[in-house]
């Protein structure tokens, strides 16, 4: 297993996930837990159902893990205080039998007592899409390379300023990070930042709040209404006297909606905005020439090659190839799908198979 720290190189997404030999104890995650049955009831906890994505995992787990022979019990934390109600939907799935549990986290550091009492029951538990910070009780982290979305944004945050304004000598932006209680948060930016520092060091960006630390630009929540209220801040203390903003980097789409009704709201001409997760709403924007671009991350190729992992698992084998990604307690064997920038230019190539999508990219 080769050992890498969170986000750098990703692994293809394949469909489905090749087998190697039979796991043996469970000590610093992946190393096989208690044997799984072949009916086994399979816990899921899932952070919220403000995301689209969050809402459509959960019918497509409901859906196949009932296919595949298990019996599922998807549980979402609720909006008022979603950390408490997802511990104790975890302790219930313990309680109430489970052998695996799946779990988005709402908070990737405040389970480890829920962990430790899965692991003392012999239950495999899976970090799904959010890697759970400094634990050794996972067994398997499952997502897409979230390091590699963060350099696709801030990529692709650099090409729509060269289309939108390539006649400008100097390019200002603003910077947006995710919730500081979410581990991708921090994974994301730093990938997009990867890109953008060496543009901001050699005076190509100009990021006129002087904000670019992650504890400056953090959302918390990653809710709308607090992005929103922040770029109407950043505007009326940066824009208002006629300085133009050419580009935000936003981690997902419900921000970058935010924030282009921001500048909408302020007057301002449209920014290149980036985004994450191919959202019905981002899509339709991305095709009306509004945001620029969003992540394609496939939640239905995530939660088929979870179910698969969970197969896997239950047949008594492994995952052949896994990257070894570090929670700050031990190296998680990682199993990372390819993202995909999207763009008006690519989107009806990306979404073509998707029902939802691909009507919104004809002509």
């Amino acid at each position: 297993m080769k050992k890498k720290l969170l986000g750098a190189i990703a692994l293809s997404a394949v469909a489905g996930l090749v087998l190697a030999g039979c796991g043996t104890g469970r000590d610093g995650g992946g190393d096989g837990a208690e044997e799984i049955s072949e009916d086994a009831r399979i816990g899921v906890a899932l952070p919220d159902r403000t995301s689209e994505n969050w809402v459509l995992a959960g019918d497509l787990f409901v859906d196949g893990l009932e296919e595949a022979g298990f019996e599922p019990d998807v549980q979402y934390a609720g909006s008022n205080n979603p950390v408490q109600d997802q511990q104790q939907q975890i302790e219930a799935m313990i309680q109430n039998g489970a052998e695996v549990i799946v779990i988005g986290a709402a908070d990737t550091a405040q389970l480890s007592t829920q962990l430790q009492t899965a692991k003392d029951a012999g239950i495999t538990v899976i970090s799904y899409d959010r890697l759970i910070e400094n634990s050794e009780n996972i067994d398997y982290y499952i997502a897409f390379d979230n390091y590699e979305v963060g350099v696709l944004q801030g990529t692709a945050l650099l090409e729509g300023l060269e289309e939108r304004f390539g006649d400008e000598d100097t390019w200002n932006i603003e910077l947006f990070s995710g919730s500081p209680d979410d581990s991708n948060a921090p994974v994301f930016f730093d990938g997009a930042m990867s890109v953008l520092q060496p543009k901001i060091d050699d005076g190509t960006l100009n990021v006129v709040s002087g904000q670019t630390d992650i504890a400056a630009t953090a959302t918390q929540g990653w809710l709308a209404e607090n992005a929103q209220e922040r770029m109407d801040n950043l505007i009326q203390g940066n824009y208002s006297s006629g300085t133009e903003v050419h580009g935000v980097l936003s981690p997902n789409d419900t921000l970058a909606r935010a924030i282009l009704a921001s500048a909408s709201d302020a007057g301002l001409e449209t920014p290149v905005v980036t985004g994450q997760d191919s959202e019905v709403e981002s899509v339709r924007s991305i095709m009306a020439g509004d945001q620029y671009s969003t992540i394609s991350k496939d939640t239905r190729l995530l939660v088929a090659d979870t179910i698969e992992l969970v197969s896997t698992l239950q047949a008594g084998d492994e995952p052949a190839e896994t990257e070894a990604l570090d929670n700050g307690a031990a190296d998680i064997p990682s199993i990372l799908l390819d993202p995909v920038i999207v763009t008006q230019e690519n989107a009806a190539e990306v979404y073509a198979d998707d029902p939802n999508l691909a009507p919104l990219t004809e002509d």
